[in-house]
């Protein structure tokens, strides 16, 4: 694969490992040949580096596998994933889930990374719905613009929610910034 081919969430294999780019940034000096400046994520460690290549330069694409699965339960230190078409279920590292464990509900559809045969990543859907489990009551002529309280869902994950939601209620969250976007029927 060429240089030029670099973008968000390209997987690429440096010395045997898998490597998923986080950050992604092209850079053309005043002379000579422009620069992709990358920040790059280990997807077996989850170490992160910084590595910049010249215009033309090749590398070479991880071979990388991704199957549709769905989040049964957690144990202490693993979730479980089942297979929909084949029902094979595959248990994947709380190192390699990270802070999307707090997203993650029963029978959630998500996509699993797999780099020869082994799991070694989780990809969420953009959006979940979840139910507030918890929250502060809004106080009343607290209106001031872009007011918010801290509201519980059903995962335990805390986040900042506007003064009108309430227990019981079923929010959508944006996965890539934890945040709230709407209040679903």
């Amino acid at each position: 694969m060429d240089v030029s081919d670099l973008r968000k969430n390209a997987k690429l294999q440096i010395d045997g490992q898998p490597w998923i780019v986080t950050d992604f940034q092209f850079v053309k000096p005043g002379k000579g040949q422009g620069l992709y400046k990358c920040k790059l994520k280990n997807m077996i460690s989850g170490a992160t580096v910084d590595r910049t290549w010249r215009s033309g330069e090749k590398l070479t694409a991880a071979d990388v596998e991704s199957r549709k699965m769905q989040f049964l339960y957690a144990t202490g230190d693993a979730y479980c994933f089942m297979d929909s078409a084949t029902y094979e279920q595959v248990e994947v590292s709380e190192d390699l889930i990270g802070s999307d464990s707090n997203y993650l509900l029963d029978q959630l559809d998500v996509d699993v990374l797999f780099y020869n045969s082994r799991p070694v990543g989780v990809t969420l859907p953009s959006h979940v719905v979840m139910e507030v489990t918890e929250c502060e009551p809004g106080v009343k002529g607290d209106t001031a613009t872009g007011a918010t309280k801290k509201a519980t869902v059903s995962t335990g994950y805390t986040l900042q929610v506007p003064l009108f939601i309430k227990v019981g209620e079923k929010l959508k969250i944006d996965t890539r910034n934890g945040s709230y976007v709407e209040r679903v029927n």
